[in-house]
């Protein structure tokens, strides 16, 4: 029987080097659950693992599109759940990796999605209470809260170009493959130095003149990518290099702490290890006590 282990938290906490570890001692293929990791073109800029550190471990779903292509959370539920159906099927073991909250959700769970073109509907100009009534009618017991007017938009906007309704929450949570959870976190200053001093390596790497080859293409979702969002305001000369900079440290922190809140809200059954950056093996030690 396959042992599917996930690991997640925020970027820079060590999930890649974890997965390898794991990968190696049980034996398994890698799944990648990352959302700029899927892209081809970006390697420094999303800190991409190399292939001299993937340790002859097989990859999946990562250098897997363009960033000109258009691929959706819906493509890669379709495409992760076939590869991790068809890996079970070998009886082999898996190791999912990544801090891209719905791609897992929408992988391991009863996130049904359908290849729906979502409509832009401007509901700016209607108030919370008009929103909720609206929502009651679609489905009253939709449970969502007057004040929450960002899922109303979201739940409505849904059937307005689907005809079918958002699941609940419950039936969301449901999860649709047996899996072992485990997330990685840190202390916040520690978590912030780190992720300082990567965007400082990365650019010794040469993520600018990685930035500037990819802004020259035009591609569509360039603008995707943390890194390249703030020094295509430097190429259009709208801010200096070291604002640029800045920008990256700040909506990277800013992207982790996200990610931290997401998981913890959203996926309740997360085994959580605190990273211990000094010795790496205390933390995998805890890892494999959970898997184990």
């Amino acid at each position: 029987m396959s042992k599917i282990v996930l690991i997640v938290g925020p970027t820079a906490t060590g999930k890649t080097k974890a997965s390898i570890e794991v990968a190696h001692e049980l034996n398994a293929q890698i799944i990648n659950a990352d959302s700029t990791q899927l892209y081809k073109e970006p390697v420094i800029t999303t800190a991409k693992i190399k292939e001299s550190e993937k340790e002859g471990i097989i990859h999946h779903l990562m250098d897997y599109v363009s960033l000109n292509d258009d691929y959706t959370i819906f493509d890669y539920q379709k495409d992760g759940r076939r590869i991790l159906d068809k890996l079970i099927s070998e009886n082999k073991n898996v190791v999912i990796v990544g801090g891209s909250g719905l791609y897992i959700k929408a992988l391991l769970y009863n996130y049904n999605l359908e290849e729906t073109k979502i409509k832009k509907i401007d509901l700016s100009h209607y108030s919370n209470e008009e929103l909720k009534e609206y929502a009651d009618k679609i489905d009253i017991n939709n449970n969502i809260h007057v004040n929450n007017r960002q899922r109303l938009e979201r739940f409505i906007t849904f059937y307005e170009s689907s005809g079918k309704v958002i699941k609940n929450k419950d039936e969301i949570n449901q999860k649709v493959y047996d899996f072992i959870s485990i997330g990685l976190d840190a202390k916040r200053s520690e978590l912030y130095k780190r992720i300082d001093d990567r965007v400082e390596e990365m650019m010794k790497d040469g993520m600018l003149e990685e930035a500037k080859r990819l802004y020259k293409l035009h591609l569509k979702n360039y603008s995707n990518i943390i890194g390249f969002r703030e020094l295509e305001l430097y190429f259009k000369n709208e801010i200096s290099l070291d604002k640029a900079l800045e920008l990256i440290k700040r909506n990277t922190r800013r992207y982790a702490k996200r990610q931290y809140t997401w998981f913890k809200n959203q996926m309740k059954d997360i085994n959580w290890v605190h990273v211990d950056y000094n010795n790496f093996e205390n933390t995998l030690n805890e890892i494999r006590r959970i898997i184990n």
